[in-house]
């Protein structure tokens, strides 16, 4: 059964940062349609398979990689919390997920 999905207000200021980013940069948000899709799909396929990201070293805390971008994301009680989402290259030392 497919587990339900939060976003925190802090992944959904990243997201929203992401997206902004891309279509100024573009002059277009086709970039950002396509990279919000993948990222529902990815999510979708979370809901489904929960253990399907990496595990971090954080108890309960996975990670997905979607394009360039990683996903956080906690299971607890049933249900999925993203956390953060990040440009993979940015210095891994600057992580907070909460």
């Amino acid at each position: 059964m497919a587990k339900k999905i939060i976003w925190t207000n802090k992944a959904k200021k990243e997201l929203i940062d992401i997206l902004k980013y891309w279509i100024e940069r573009n002059r277009s948000n086709l970039f950002s349609i396509k990279l919000n899709n993948l990222i529902k799909d990815q999510l979708k396929l979370i809901a489904e398979f929960p253990e399907s990201g990496k595990k971090t070293d954080i108890p309960n805390v996975s990670m997905k990689i979607i394009h360039k971008y990683l996903l956080y994301y906690e299971l607890i009680d049933g249900k999925i919390y993203v956390l953060t989402i990040r440009h993979g290259n940015k210095n891994p030392k600057t992580l907070k997920l909460k």
